[in-house]
């Protein structure tokens, strides 16, 4: 290994914090998150498989995915292709679908094992489901950055379980306006947790994701400009780069993929960690703790350039500023949540319920607007035909209205 220094998590001292003045940003003691998601494939043996893999990899959380397919995507959003085939995004997602009793047992399972468990739920009713489970931490995706119906929801749990909120594709005004409707909560004072009431994941949604591209100094940006800690959930391939740069950069908190083999069928599995790749980045990243605390950021950079060009570790630090990656910069608006029909609707008709959903757009499907707009649509009256599944769009709703004789025309949403 390229850190030298001899270092056991366990027996860090407790007034460690002590030490952190000297460094020009806060340094925090690293979460290291283990993302099952849904590499179980709805199998329990699997998944307690995958949480002692975990475990005995370093990780301090196990954190599993909440799928419902409707809370997620139309099911005429389009097709994906997997080692085992071509398939509906949709299906695949049903196919994943569990029941409370599992995550239950997988919660449960964890606790005996002495590691965390935490959840994304990607809709209001698996977060109601999951929050009653009291998990350690729910995880908002990068996706739902913009699901404000859930984040509103959200809000109730604030200061009670730990919020985790990624930020891939997405721009800094989509994270400041969901830490706001996070923070809106009224419990003013935290319960006891295991975790930072909220931490803040910069992301970059695309998988696999380009290290050239990560851009890691934002985790320090972010972290100065919003005020909470924040970290990194890493998509990329390789097991130290991005991680370890995330430690120089004072991150609380590391969230990578694992799978038992990249060989296995799920949607994540070819970009997750295989249990010993997965343990070389435990060992990194505390190593890079232990010299960042000794020596300093610089340190880490002259011990990762025995094995890497500076050049390559200069351009994934990156500027620092929060902007979309060149990647994942043309599924802004798809990967996002907007509003789609649920059913073909005749002109004339009123949007009641059940009638759009706030729905990632993904593969072949047009992009609605923003979830912000749900209560404004809602009892509108159509005026026009729209089809199933396609985006929402305020000009489906907006006819033209003359004021007095002689005057122009001025659009009006119709109700």
């Amino acid at each position: 290994m390229f850190f030298p220094f001899k270092y056991d998590r366990v027996s860090r001292p407790p007034h460690l914090k002590l030490l952190f003045i000297s460094f020009p940003h806060k340094i925090y003691i690293m979460t290291i998150i283990a993302e099952i998601g849904t590499a179980h494939s709805g199998d329990l043996s699997k998944a307690f498989e995958l949480i002692d893999a975990s475990k005995e990899a370093g990780a301090d959380c196990v954190k599993f995915q909440w799928v419902y397919a409707d809370e997620i995507l139309h099911p005429d959003t389009g097709f994906v292709d997997l080692p085992n085939g071509r398939t509906r995004l949709y299906d695949n997602f049903k196919a994943l679908e569990c029941n409370q009793e599992f995550y239950a047992q997988c919660m449960e399972y964890a606790r005996k094992k002495n590691i965390l468990f935490a959840c994304s739920p990607f809709g209001l009713k698996s977060l109601k489901e999951l929050a009653e489970l009291k998990p350690d931490a729910i995880k908002i995706a990068s996706p739902e950055v913009n699901h404000y119906p859930m984040l509103k929801e959200c809000s109730r749990f604030y200061r009670k379980i730990p919020l985790i909120l990624s930020s891939g594709v997405s721009k800094l005004g989509d994270i400041e306006k969901a830490m706001e409707l996070i923070d809106a909560s009224e419990n003013k004072r935290a319960e006891d947790m295991k975790m930072p009431a909220l931490t803040l994941l910069h992301c970059l949604t695309f998988y696999p994701a380009p290290e050239d591209e990560y851009n890691v100094r934002c985790v320090k940006t972010l972290g100065q400009v919003l005020g909470i800690p924040t970290g990194i959930s890493d998509h990329s391939m390789d097991p130290v780069l991005v991680p370890v740069l995330s430690v120089a950069m004072g991150g609380a908190m590391i969230e990578k993929h694992i799978t038992l083999s990249r060989k296995d069928g799920g949607l994540d599995d070819p970009v997750a960690l295989e249990p010993e790749m997965f343990k070389l980045m435990v060992h990194s990243v505390h190593q890079a703790e232990a010299v960042l605390r000794h020596s300093g950021e610089n340190e880490i950079y002259r011990q990762l350039a025995y094995e890497y060009p500076m050049e390559k570790i200069n351009s994934i630090l990156g500027t620092g500023i929060k902007k979309l990656a060149p990647a994942e910069s043309a599924n802004y608006g798809r990967t996002n949540r907007s509003l789609h029909y649920m059913r073909s609707m005749k002109k004339g008709e009123k949007i009641g319920n059940g009638d759009v959903s706030v729905l990632r757009t993904e593969k072949i499907l047009t992009p609605g607007i923003s979830p912000e707009f749900m209560e404004l649509i809602t009892g509108a009256v159509l005026t026009k035909d729209v089809e199933n599944g396609a985006g929402v769009k305020l000009e489906d709703f907006i006819e033209k209205k003359r004021k007095n004789c002689g005057t122009k025309s001025r659009p009006q949403l119709k109700f």
